[in-house]
């Protein structure tokens, strides 16, 4: 295969310049030149500054605790050695003043050049004016154009020179691949390098995964690092759901054939029966610290004291200064020997949480490790939270929105837009997602396929799949009313983790999926109902998908629709590998 495969693809990212190893920059000027001393007595002079004001202070302020005198009255030496002690630490702060010198320098210069060669690549800093795509060309004007500047970034910015010395250069290692984006100041391009240097690198072309079309600074950072490029994953739209009055347009993004079809059919069985309605039972995000003793005695006392419902309001108030939206509800301990597992329940507003209870967390541990200085923290998460396992805990307790829905179907609607009947139904939801389930063992899976509407609609609204393990946590029930004329359904799901904003939830196509549910964002009216809404409405579109799919089950058109809308009409041996 062609080492280079994939470069066509890069041409508008990957400049390339060979001139300009001949630009001769013009002499430094360096931040020690505006010293009035030499470097080594300037250092020196702040030193003995520093050391000889502080044992001033300390001097002075000791002879007044001595004497009783309040600390406040100060007099004019010690100011003057308070702003002498405050100079020095500045100057010391800035790596012995360089930092804050060349600063001053920068402003008073017309022509500022700090440039290193390292293999070839010429490295510089940015010029006032220039955009990521123009930064190339501000490197290689003339001085006198211009004024040029330090960058606000930390790292040096790699804008002159062809891209191809910089591919060589994360193909050998000199150049970390990590560190592409502080380096060239232009994310997308550090995405087009990076992936050029895969393809050599592993040898295979990377030919239909897209570069273009994404914007890459908005993941910078907070969803993705070393970004080759994007997936793409088709968006359905299933509904109107009517729930709880309101319709609903449901984005699923999925890659499964026949899910956003079969949700549809079970949105207009709703529909057609009078909506659905749902009810939030519960909202709370947790975290469980585990931290060990020297004696199960002492864990245990630990534990009633954090339970003790006398330190609620003082563990509260430590919890609580780490967050706006943050509010401790409740502490559940559990005790394995000498170790600790103290389970967090919190509110957190309209973000699905785990930063802002983590650091609320952190904050009473600090609180109490002060009463119990034996304990020993051994880790921040321990596991009985239970973030991304199945877990009884979750499943008894709930974790983030515990959500019940319900409906019901009418007789005529079930026989022709379901094309089933109730008796069926309830006999299938009885041997298939409760007797099944249980004869499996299952851990809150009692149902038919939670999972399929949770991912699809996780995946298109920002959330994190990886939290689809307990968030389908879902018991459906299904039961004749109203003389058997009609079906009731409901599900059951206790942990729901959602938010509208963080994370994913940010970056453009996920925002629009949210916008389209009209649950974008943070709600300034009511913190938290945004988030608290998107949650009834994954339930929602959960009871659409088991209606749909029990019935296909019931009437025997599973595989036929399957076979239908999940099979590719392609030649998969003409496809090449």
């Amino acid at each position: 295969m062609d080492r280079h495969a994939g470069e066509p693809a890069l041409k508008p990212y990957l400049r390339h310049h060979h001139d300009h190893h001949d630009l001769q920059p013009p002499t430094s000027v360096k931040a020690s030149d505006a010293l009035p001393l030499p470097l080594y007595l300037t250092n020196g002079l702040f030193f003995g500054l520093f050391f000889s004001v502080a044992y001033f202070l300390l001097h002075r302020w000791r002879e007044k605790i001595r004497n009783s005198t309040p600390l406040h009255i100060i007099t004019f030496p010690e100011i003057a050695g308070i702003v002498c002690l405050a100079a020095s630490v500045i100057y010391l702060l800035g790596f012995f003043g360089i930092g804050v010198v060349q600063s001053f320098i920068s402003r008073g210069s017309n022509d500022s050049w700090d440039v290193e060669e390292d293999n070839n690549v010429m490295i510089k800093k940015n010029g006032i004016g220039c955009t990521p795509a123009e930064s190339l060309a501000c490197t290689l004007a003339p001085v006198s154009r211009e004024r040029v500047v330090a960058p606000t970034i930390q790292e040096p910015l790699i804008l002159s020179g062809d891209d191809e010395e910089v591919i060589k250069g994360v193909v050998s290692g000199t150049i970390p691949s990590y560190s592409l984006e502080s380096k060239l100041g232009d994310c997308k391009r550090a995405a087009a390098i990076r992936r050029e240097a895969l393809q050599r690198m592993t040898g295979r072309s990377m030919e239909g995964l897209p570069l273009e079309g994404f914007d890459y600074e908005s993941i910078l950072g907070q969803c993705c690092e070393m970004p080759v490029g994007f997936v793409q994953i088709p968006v359905g739209i299933a509904g109107p759901l009517l729930l709880n009055g309101t319709e609903y347009m449901v984005p699923m993004a999925t890659t499964e054939g026949c899910l956003v079809a079969s949700t549809n059919r079970g949105c207009k069985a709703i529909y057609a029966s009078g909506g659905a309605s749902s009810m939030l039972l519960k909202d709370a995000m947790t975290r469980a610290p585990v931290v060990r003793f020297g004696t199960a005695k002492r864990a245990a006392e630990l534990k009633f004291f954090v339970e003790d419902p006398a330190n609620f309001d003082t563990l509260s108030v430590a919890f609580n200064r780490s967050s706006r939206f943050g509010r401790l509800q409740n502490i559940k301990c559990a005790v394995a020997g000498k170790n600790l597992y103290m389970r967090f329940s919190c509110s957190t507003g309209d973000a699905m949480g785990m930063n802002m209870v983590s650091k609320g967390v952190q904050n009473v541990l600090d609180y109490v490790q002060t009463d119990f200085p034996d304990m020993d923290i051994i880790g921040i998460s321990g596991n009985f939270c239970s973030d991304k396992k199945p877990a009884a805990v979750n499943w008894i307790e709930g974790r983030g929105k515990s959500v019940v829905c319900e409906a019901i179907i009418k007789e005529e609607v079930v026989q022709k837009v379901l094309k089933t009947n109730i008796d069926t139904l309830v006999e299938l939801n009885m041997l298939k997602n409760l007797a099944g389930s249980a004869m499996a063992g299952a851990l809150g899976g009692f149902n038919a396929h939670a999972s399929n509407i949770v991912s699809a609609v996780y995946i298109a609204t920002g959330q994190d799949p990886a939290q689809n393990v307990e968030s389908s946590h879902c018991i459906t029930m299904m039961e004749a009313v109203n003389d058997g004329k009609d079906l009731h359904i409901s599900v059951t799901m206790p942990s729901i983790e959602v938010g509208t904003v963080g994370g994913g939830t940010q970056l453009a196509s996920q925002s629009a999926c949210l916008n389209l549910l009209g649950v974008k964002g943070a709600s300034k009216d009511s913190p938290g109902s945004n988030s608290r809404l998107l949650a009834t409405i994954v339930a929602g579109s959960v009871l659409a998908g088991e209606l749909s799919l029990m019935s296909a089950i019931a009437a025997g058109q599973l595989v036929k629709s399957h076979m239908k809308y999940n099979r590719s009409s392609k030649d998969v041996s003409k496809i090449a590998s």
